[in-house]
């Protein structure tokens, strides 16, 4: 996502439902919105902010900072999203939402997450 993207909606269709992520600048800053399942909502919120890499290469990465409503799951998810968006694009980001299926399957998360890695790697 360069910087004169104002606006990205990504819909990635799974094998048994949708997920829907929203991307946003907010002047340099960056507003990521992740939905999907049978009841999406909001179940955490993560904060990155891009830092130098620790380890001395030159590249960049980013540490976060997590709100998890209790009992959801979605920090793995929202935190994936925020942390390498930041570093991508050396902007502070902001990720909130969540994916909730009921009796979902490993199979079936492993299927979000593929999905949620294959949208970060979208320029």
């Amino acid at each position: 996502m360069g910087r004169h993207i104002k606006e990205q909606i990504i819909e990635k269709e799974l094998s048994y439902t949708k997920l829907i992520v929203k991307i946003f600048r907010i002047g340099d800053d960056i507003h990521i919105t992740l939905q999907g399942g049978e009841k999406p909502h909001i179940g955490c919120v993560v904060l990155a902010v891009p830092r130098p890499s620790m380890e001395g290469n030159g590249t960049r990465s980013s540490t976060a900072s997590v709100l998890n409503v209790t009992g959801h799951k979605d920090e793995i998810l929202c935190r994936w999203l925020a942390e390498q968006m930041a570093a991508r694009e050396n902007a502070v980001t902001v990720c909130c939402g969540g994916f909730h299926m009921d009796h979902i399957t490993k199979e079936q998360i492993r299927e979000v997450k593929e999905a949620v890695e294959e949208i970060i790697k979208t320029p």
